[in-house]
């Protein structure tokens, strides 16, 4: 799969609280976690960015408490997927079960800038600048059961395929 879109870049230990304030955890709504991505890091986010942009992060991204609720809020506001140094743990399955494609890249977070087009091909593992060439900027791979769970569009899209035989 390809994703082209603007870059929005975040640092370093971005933690859960600041994805999506602890202040909206009383629903899992995605049409209600949407509106409030990033607000506490980023107040002016969801008003910036257009469906299929592209967070890159630092490392670390997703550290702090265990919730579903950060993931599907980044993909109900319409970034097509995460690339960061590295992720959290909890962050790392917890984006996987909700469907939000992600990949670590040591190297891409030093070469883009926010605003800047990129295209991501997940099939290929990399990344590139469109008006830069051919240079391209190689992820981690993903393990392949993780892989099953990004293209099924989460774990209850995967079980639902696999119950009815599709998978």
């Amino acid at each position: 799969m390809k994703y082209t879109g603007r870059v929005w870049k975040f640092g370093d230990d971005l933690d859960t609280d600041l994805i999506i304030p602890a202040r909206y955890l009383t629903t899992s709504d995605p049409n209600i976690l949407d509106g409030h991505c990033m607000e506490d890091a980023d107040p002016g986010f969801v008003g910036k960015i257009t469906k299929g942009d592209i967070l890159v992060a630092g490392k670390n991204f997703g550290c702090g408490s265990s919730r579903e609720h950060a993931p599907i809020a980044i993909k109900a506001v319409g970034i097509s997927c995460v690339i960061a140094k590295s992720f959290a743990r909890i962050f790392y399955r917890n984006a996987f079960n909700m469907g939000l494609p992600i990949f670590e890249s040591p190297s891409l977070w030093d070469k883009v800038a926010d605003g800047e087009l990129l295209t991501v091909d997940s099939d290929e593992e990399w990344a590139k600048k469109p008006d830069n060439g051919s240079e391209a900027f190689p992820f981690k791979p993903v393990p392949p059961f993780m892989r099953e769970l990004m293209n099924a569009g989460g774990l209850m899209n995967y079980l639902s395929k696999r119950r009815s035989g599709g998978g």
